[in-house]
């Protein structure tokens, strides 16, 4: 049982997990407002807003299960 845990000790340091990049905030922020541009409706993210100023929340394409799911925000971004 040692000798296992020794040999992956070793393959560890030999072969070291890297962990992905993360991306800038200025990175983020340009491909989420290039989804929300491709996107062909009004309300892509619950953020965006009405035109009397309320926030469209779970009424946003996000929001809803299936079809068009925009990046609105940077957690959505997979590398």
């Amino acid at each position: 049982m040692g000798k296992i845990f020794f040999v992956l000790f070793l393959l560890l340091l030999l072969f070291p997990i890297k962990a992905s990049p993360e991306i800038s905030d200025a990175e983020a922020e340009r491909r989420i407002q290039a989804s929300i541009r491709n996107y062909s409706g009004n309300f892509p993210c619950p953020y965006s807003r009405d035109r009397r100023g309320h926030r469209y929340g779970r009424r946003s394409a996000y929001s809803r299960p299936g079809g068009y799911a925009p990046l609105c925000y940077k957690s959505d971004i997979k590398e």
